[in-house]
C-alpha cells in the first residue's frame, strides 16, 4: 500500500512539475516584439531603375538604403544604362535569375515590362512599383507622385505666371505612363479653368536635355507669341533653359520643369526656369522596401494592382510634390 501512495505522490509532483512549466515559467520573446522588425543581412532586396546615372535616382535610393538599414537587410541598385525597353527586360530577368527577397522597378513602359514583373510574381518575389508604373501588372503595389495632380499643379501655376492667357506647349515622353499622366493633367485643367490659354503643342524631348534643347529652339521658332513651356522630367527642363537662354529670351518664357537635380536648381536660381515640381523620392524609396519586406516576410497578404481592392498594404501611395521657386530653391540644393 506504502508503494502504491509513493507512486501516486510522484505522478501527483510530476503533473504539478508540468503545470507550472507549461503555465508559469516566463516564455520565450519574439525577437521582433525586443527588437522591433528586422531581417538578416543575407536578405537582399534590388531596386530597378532606367536612365541609371541619372541624379533623381538618388535620392530614391537613399531612402531604400535608410531602411534597408533601418530593418538590417542588404540592397542592389540595378538599371538600364539608356532610355532603352530591351536593356530594362534584360535587367528584370536578371534579377529574377538570382530571386531576391523583393524587388522595386520604375517601369521605363507601363505595358512593354509587365509580362516580366508578372515573371517575377509568379516566381514567388515580391514586387512593388515606383516612380513610373505598370498598371495592368501583378505587381502589388505602387508608390509615387499622381502624375495627374502634379500636372494640374502646372497648369495652375503656369497660368499664375501668364496671367491666364497665352500660347504654351510641353516637352515630354509621350511612351511612359507618368509623363502621359503630368501632360493629360497639365492640358485637361487649362482647358476647363484657363481657357484663353492654348496648348499649341506636345512634343518628345526623348528624356534627353540636347534633344529637348533643339526641341524648344524649334519650338520658339515656329510659335513666335509662345510665353511658355512645360517640360514633365528634368533632362527636359534644363533642354528648354538651355534653349531659352541662348535665345536671350529668359523671363519672357515661363518655364516649369519636374524634380530637383542641380542643373535644374540652378536655372531656377539663374530666374530661367519659373518653377519646378520636386517629387517625394526619398519616400518612394524609404516605404518601396519597406512593403517588400513585409511580403517578404509574410506580414501583410499580398494584393495585386489589379484587384483594385483593399488592402493591408494599400495599392497606391501618392509620395506628394511640392513647387519649387526662386523663393525656397536653396532648400532643395543636397547638403
Amino acid at each position: 500500500m506504502k508503494k502504491l501512495l509513493l507512486v501516486y505522490v510522484a505522478l501527483i509532483g510530476l503533473f504539478m512539475l508540468y503545470v507550472y512549466h507549461a503555465h508559469f515559467k516566463e516564455p520565450v520573446a519574439n525577437p521582433w516584439d525586443t527588437r522591433g522588425l528586422q531581417g538578416d543581412l543575407n536578405e537582399t532586396y534590388m531596386m530597378i531603375t532606367f536612365q541609371s546615372g541619372m541624379d533623381y535616382w538618388k535620392r530614391c535610393l537613399k531612402g531604400f538604403e535608410d531602411a534597408a538599414q533601418a530593418l538590417n537587410v542588404t540592397v542592389e541598385y540595378r538599371g538600364a544604362a539608356q532610355y532603352d525597353i530591351q536593356e530594362q527586360i534584360t535587367v528584370l530577368e536578371q534579377a529574377i535569375a538570382k530571386n531576391p527577397a523583393g524587388i522595386a522597378i520604375s517601369a521605363i513602359d507601363p505595358v512593354e515590362l509587365t509580362d516580366t514583373i508578372n515573371k517575377a510574381v509568379d516566381a514567388g518575389i515580391p514586387i512593388v512599383l515606383f516612380d513610373s508604373g505598370a498598371p495592368d501588372s501583378h505587381a502589388h503595389s505602387f508608390l509615387g507622385t499622381n502624375n495627374y495632380n502634379a500636372g494640374m499643379n502646372a497648369a495652375y501655376k503656369m497660368a499664375e505666371l501668364l496671367d491666364g492667357e497665352g500660347e504654351v506647349a510641353v516637352i515630354t515622353l509621350p511612351n511612359q505612363l507618368n509623363h502621359q499622366e503630368r501632360t493629360t493633367g497639365f492640358k485637361e485643367t487649362l482647358e476647363a479653368e484657363f481657357p484663353a490659354i492654348e496648348v499649341i503643342a506636345v512634343e518628345d524631348g526623348r528624356g534627353d536635355s540636347l534633344h529637348s534643347r533643339r526641341v524648344a529652339h524649334q519650338l520658339l521658332e515656329d510659335y513666335p507669341n509662345l510665353a511658355g513651356i512645360f517640360a514633365t522630367e528634368a533632362n527636359g527642363g534644363v533642354g528648354v533653359g538651355d534653349a531659352v537662354r541662348l535665345e536671350s529670351r529668359a523671363g519672357e518664357i515661363q518655364i516649369i520643369s519636374f524634380d530637383t537635380d542641380k542643373g535644374t536648381l540652378d536655372l531656377v536660381d539663374e530666374g530661367i526656369i519659373s518653377a519646378t515640381l520636386a517629387q517625394g523620392t526619398w519616400n518612394m524609396g524609404y516605404w518601396s522596401l519597406t512593403y517588400l519586406f513585409h511580403l517578404h516576410h509574410g506580414l501583410t497578404e499580398p494584393q495585386i494592382l489589379q484587384t483594385r481592392e483593399e488592402a493591408p498594404l494599400p495599392l497606391y501611395v501618392d509620395t506628394g510634390i511640392t513647387i519649387v521657386t526662386d523663393e525656397n530653391v536653396d532648400y532643395y540644393y543636397a547638403d
